[in-house]
């Protein structure tokens, strides 16, 4: 089995449209209030969802990961366009010598997500 995409439901589909956007760039397609955006090899789809309300209460529960080449540049780019910072760039081992870095973000709706250096 391969991960294919990330949906997210929004009772806002076109804020967190509109915020995808800022960070992602153009959607590959967009369809009324849904949104869907090419990330790698994955996908992230926003939309509306009947049984959402308000904003995540529970945002730790699933958090999705763009890689990042260059976390802390990327991190720059996203807190500029409004996202809350949920944790700074930072470097979650340094005993095994890694170059991993992560930054955790929240979307409009509360949603957590992070960069990640890409695993290998």
């Amino acid at each position: 089995m391969k991960l294919r995409s990330v949906m997210l439901g929004s009772q806002k589909p076109k804020a967190l449209g509109e915020f995808y956007t800022k960070v992602l760039g153009k959607p590959s397609w967009q369809d009324g209030e849904w949104y869907g955006f090419v990330s790698g090899d994955g996908n992230l789809l926003v939309g509306p969802h009947s049984e959402v309300k308000g904003n995540n209460t529970s945002p730790g529960r699933i958090m999705f990961t763009f890689d990042s080449d260059d976390v802390k540049t990327d991190f720059k780019k996203i807190e500029s366009v409004g996202a809350k910072v949920i944790a700074k760039p930072y470097q979650p081992s340094k005993q095994d010598n890694s170059d991993a870095w992560l930054a955790t973000f929240a979307d409009p709706d509360g949603n957590y997500f992070q960069l990640a250096t890409p695993w290998k």
